[in-house]
């Protein structure tokens, strides 16, 4: 089943006097599980390409439908409950809140969407055990190191146990060994069943997703995901 289904998406910015089309004529279908990554040079359109699957911008034509829903025509109230509840984010400077510590992160988008205490201190139990955190549970983020910071990032993107995890450069703050253990703990995610798509600069990290997109002047200029035509 698709997860994800973007058909005939336009993005195009106003800059000055002049339009940026940011991304053109993008159709684009991604299964329920898959692991994709989307690569380019920068100003290709991958950024704007998250963006519109995080629901965090709107396209200006086409439509996205996320788990067979029309999310296109939601309102913004609309869309930040499906963004609340069936998405998490991962960034590459971690976008983590300073005051709080980090069981508090973690917590953070179950507070916002009602969900008991007594659940959210489960939850958040639970997750501090399963990224090894339990010893930094009430460290705020100046107190931890990038691998825990990006750990607690994951760990709060995944609480609400979304169908969809978008990570923008994931290692990109880390250095290799952690970034390497970063990486681990989205492909084990994405092993259980969530979908993951990364975006990466990182050939390296590009190449260990089972499905390669490559956006070029804001096209899909190669889908690995599709058949390439046999040699005559």
């Amino acid at each position: 089943m698709a997860l994800i289904e973007l058909t005939g998406i336009e993005r195009v910015f106003q800059l000055g006097d002049s339009e940026v089309h940011a991304l053109t004529a993008l159709d684009l279908s991604i299964g329920a599980g898959e692991y994709v990554a989307v690569m380019g040079p920068s100003g290709s359109g991958k950024s704007t390409l998250l963006n519109l699957l995080g629901l965090l911008d709107r396209p200006n034509a086409g439509t996205y439908r996320l788990e067979g829903r029309d999310v296109t025509t939601l309102s913004p109230d609309e869309q930040a409950r499906v963004r609340s509840e069936r998405i998490g984010f991962v960034f590459q400077s971690f976008h983590l809140v300073p005051r709080l510590t980090a069981a508090e992160n973690i917590a953070l988008p179950m507070t916002l969407a009602g969900i008991p205490v007594k659940e959210r201190n489960v939850r958040v139990a639970r997750a501090l055990s399963g990224f090894g955190l339990e010893n930094r549970a009430d460290h705020r983020p100046d107190q931890l190191s990038g691998g825990q910071r990006q750990r607690v990032a994951i760990a709060r993107a995944t609480i609400m146990q979304p169908a969809l995890i978008l990570a923008d450069e994931p290692t990109g703050n880390l250095d290799r060994h952690t970034g390497e253990e970063v990486v681990n703990l989205l492909e084990a995610l994405n092993a259980s069943g969530v979908t993951l798509v990364v975006v990466t600069h990182d050939q390296a990290m590009g190449a260990r997703a089972r499905r390669q997109l490559v956006m070029e002047d804001g096209r899909l200029k190669h889908d690995s995901g599709q058949p390439a035509h046999a040699p005559a």
